[in-house]
């Protein structure tokens, strides 16, 4: 943020969820040379450099943006009171907070879907299995990139990247060098495989629910989202020893309920769909009739919990198994509110307060700046391009924010081209995704900023060879 265009890109680019600027066309004042532009511009960028510096100062990233939000909505509102336009501000602050609203349940839904399985001990399990089947090290960098690639199009790429890094973790030991780059390899993949799907990544959600691409469009991306990961996934692989870990076998019971709690999330999907695809309402009203498909089941394993402990504790009894009499806890009662409050909630407010954010500057007028810009003067393609390289450094959430608030006139080749840059272009640098950040404090001083940014020369090969590759695939959609 230390050139101009930069700094009004991170701005721009955290203005999204605004989908169409309806205050635009009703009498909104442009304040991009006032005081008060100036001003609220400083604000976003403090309370911007704060996020980024979450790691290091231990302060989470949603109280500086809540603050800053309430401020510049603040100095609108002031503003918009003394030219006697307030009923422009209050229209464009009520959209914005519906298309928050749209994000935050959709989100809360998939998290507790999330939260119900890793209580369950799904991840557990597979993460044992993975540490018992005595892969060795080559071997355990391809299982993990590759399952990250497969999983986080349904489980998201930072859930996905937490569990392999893991499983990483554990196998890996004091072996610093293989698990910063597999720690890589996972990031790579678990961003790759959330290109390619709506409940990947918060951007291609994003891009879902605002209509740009159906549910079955995004699966043209799945060849390059593929060679994002294979690319730089091959050559990193041949500096991965063959030598075999020392590691013990864990042996991990599913709880009561496990494997139907599955179903019922792909039945989620299914009706998100479902809700998107034939009747054309926003795919969070089908999340939340899926919410009630798991609150149901809580109710069933919580009523069928004393016939659930006697079957077990009598089989038990009759085959003399005293281990299995020790491991009744896998029997237990499920809360569904419980599940709920383990969201995420931090990066819950953290996206309430940039929706805020960016929907005060677009208002301040500072989004038609950057569209003028990138969309008008550049060509499309290389203009999509630069968005997924500025994503490495400002994070792709606000980037795709800034992308869909601009609402250019962009083919569907466009559209998908965006949405694979800014969903693979974070895997640049550790910083640009949220599965890099997380895994820098989950294998802190093992998996550094400057261990991945080591290997960024073959990362980027890869993503330029994505983008070629849909060039090439997809120009029909151009």
């Amino acid at each position: 943020m230390k050139n101009t265009y930069l700094f009004v890109g991170v701005v721009g680019a955290v203005l999204s969820l605004l989908a169409t600027p309806v205050w635009a066309a009703a009498g909104g004042l442009d304040l991009t040379q006032s005081t008060v532009g100036y001003a609220a511009l400083l604000i976003f960028g403090v309370a911007y450099c704060l996020v980024m510096g979450e790691e290091y100062l231990q302060l989470r990233k949603s109280k500086p943006v809540l603050l800053a939000a309430g401020i510049i909505w603040l100095m609108i509102g002031f503003v918009y009171q003394q030219h006697g336009v307030i009923d422009v501000a209050q229209r464009a602050i009520e959209h914005n907070l519906l298309e928050y609203a749209e994000l935050l349940l959709f989100l809360l839904v998939a998290m507790t879907y999330i939260s119900a399985m890793e209580e369950r001990r799904l991840f557990d399990a597979l993460q044992a299995w993975m540490v018992g089947k005595g892969f060795n090290y080559r071997s355990l960098f391809w299982l993990t990139g590759i399952l990250s690639f497969v999983i986080s199009p349904i489980a998201d790429n930072l859930t996905t990247a937490l569990l392999m890094c893991a499983v990483v973790l554990k196998v890996g030991g004091s072996n610093i060098r293989f698990i910063n780059i597999a720690c890589i390899n996972i990031v790579i993949a678990a961003n790759a495989g959330g290109a390619f799907s709506p409940f990947g990544d918060i951007t291609t959600l994003m891009v879902w629910q605002a209509g740009l691409v159906s549910f079955m469009q995004f699966l043209d991306l799945f060849v390059p989202s593929l060679v994002n990961y294979l690319v730089p996934a091959v050559i990193m692989a041949l500096f991965v020893p063959k030598t075999q870990p020392n590691t013990a076998h864990e042996y991990v019971e599913l709880k009561r309920g496990a494997r139907r709690i599955v179903v019922l999330f792909i039945l989620t999907i299914m009706t998100a769909v479902g809700f998107h695809a034939w009747v054309h309402f926003p795919p969070v009203i089908g999340m939340m009739m899926g919410l009630a498909y798991l609150q149901f089941f809580g109710f069933f394993l919580r009523k069928t919990l004393p016939r659930s402990l006697e079957k077990k504790k009598a089989a038990a009894m009759a085959n003399n198994d005293d281990a299995a009499l020790q491991r009744l806890g896998s029997v237990v009662p499920f809360d569904v509110f419980k599940r709920v409050s383990h969201a995420e909630w931090d990066t819950l407010l953290f996206f309430y307060g940039v929706v805020m954010c960016v929907g005060g500057l677009s208002l301040l007028g500072y989004l038609g700046m950057v569209s003028e810009v990138m969309y008008s003067q550049w060509n499309p393609i290389w203009a999509n391009i630069v968005v997924g390289l500025l994503s490495a450094v400002v994070d792709n959430i606000p980037v795709m924010f800034a992308v869909l608030t601009m609402q250019p006139e962009l083919s569907l080749g466009n559209w998908l081209l965006v949405t694979l840059t800014a969903g693979v272009g974070g895997s640049l640098l550790s910083i640009g995704s949220a599965a890099g950040v997380a895994l820098m404090g989950a294998a802190h001083g093992k998996y550094t900023f400057f261990g991945h940014l080591k290997w960024m020369p073959v990362i980027a090969l890869g993503y330029a060879a994505s983008i070629v590759c849909h060039l090439w695939l997809n120009q029909h959609l151009f």
